[in-house]
C-alpha cells in the first residue's frame, strides 16, 4: 500500500475499537505515525500492537474528551511525542441510554452531549491551533446517520449528531482560506460494540437492524476507515464542510 501519509501524524479519539481502532491502523498502513486516544485501553494493547506490525509508530494516551484539562494533554502529548498533528479524526462517541423525549434523563443528556458534541468541539479547539501552525491539516468528524435522520428513542445521541454536522460545517467555512479542511462521516448501521450494545447480540433485534440498510448487511468498521482516509488524503484536496454518509444507501430512501 502507498504511503501517502509518510511523515504524518495522525490522533484517532475512541481510537482503542471498532471504526476508532479501523481507522487508526488505516492510517498506519498508508504511514502516518497514530496517536490512539481513548478513555479505555484494550488491555491487550491490541490497537497499538496492529499498528506497529502495519510498519508504523503509535502511541496511547488516555483521554476523556468531555475535559479540556485530558484534551490539551492528548495534544501536548502528541507534540511532545512526534512533534506534529496533521490529521484528527474525533471518533470518540456514546449512544448514551434509550428513552423517548420526556423521558431521557438529565444525567443522561449531560453526558451525551459532553463526550459527543463538547468532546468534538474541544478536540478541535485544541487541534487546530497545531494545524495552523503548518498552514495544513485535515479534521474528520464522526457524525452518523442520526445527524441526517431522527430516530425515536435517542434524542441526545440525535441532537448531539445533528450538532457535529452544524459544528463541521462551521468550522470548514473558518478555516478554508487557511490550508485546513473539515468534513463529517455519517456511518449507517456498522457492526460495532456499540450496536451490540443496542440488539443485546439478539440474533432478531440484529435481522431488524440490518433490514434498515437497503444493502441488506450491516457496514463493517473498515469501510468507515476508508472513507475517513480518503477524506483527508490530497485526493479529497477540494473537499471541505461536507456530512458524507457511509450507509449503504441508508439515507436515500
Amino acid at each position: 500500500m502507498e504511503k501517502i501519509f509518510d511523515g504524518k501524524v495522525a490522533i484517532v479519539t475512541g481510537g482503542s475499537f471498532g471504526i476508532g481502532r479501523a481507522t487508526a491502523i488505516a492510517f498506519a498502513k498508508r504511514g502516518a505515525k497514530v496517536v490512539v486516544a481513548d478513555w479505555t485501553e484494550d488491555k491487550e494493547n491490541e490497537t497499538i500492537k496492529l499498528i506497529k506490525s502495519a510498519g508504523s509508530d503509535a502511541m496511547f494516551v488516555h483521554c476523556d474528551v468531555s475535559s479540556s484539562i485530558e484534551v490539551r494533554n492528548m495534544i501536548e502529548k502528541t507534540i511532545a511525542g512526534f512533534g506534529r498533528v496533521d490529521y484528527a479524526f474525533n471518533n470518540a462517541g456514546i449512544e448514551g441510554l434509550m428513552a423517548n423525549t420526556h423521558e431521557c434523563t438529565e444525567e443522561n443528556w449531560d453526558k451525551t452531549i459532553g463526550i459527543n458534541l463538547k468532546g468534538v468541539w474541544l478536540c478541535m479547539k485544541n487541534e487546530i491551533p497545531e494545524m495552523l501552525k503548518n498552514n495544513k491539516g485535515v479534521i474528520i468528524n464522526c457524525a452518523s446517520v442520526a445527524g441526517l435522520n431522527g430516530f425515536p428513542g435517542l434524542p441526545a445521541y440525535v441532537a448531539t449528531k445533528h450538532g457535529i454536522v452544524g459544528l463541521t460545517k462551521t468550522a470548514a467555512l473558518e478555516y478554508a482560506k487557511q490550508g485546513i479542511r473539515v468534513n463529517a462521516v455519517c456511518p449507517g448501521v456498522i457492526h460495532t460494540a456499540m450496536i451490540d450494545r443496542l440488539t443485546g447480540k439478539d440474533k432478531e433485534v440484529e435481522k431488524q437492524y440490518t433490514t434498515m440498510e437497503p444493502m441488506g448487511r450491516m457496514g463493517n468498521p473498515e469501510e468507515i476507515a476508508e472513507a475517513v482516509v480518503w477524506l483527508c488524503s490530497d485526493a479529497a484536496s477540494f473537499v471541505t464542510g461536507i456530512a458524507m454518509p457511509v450507509d449503504g444507501g441508508f439515507t436515500t430512501g
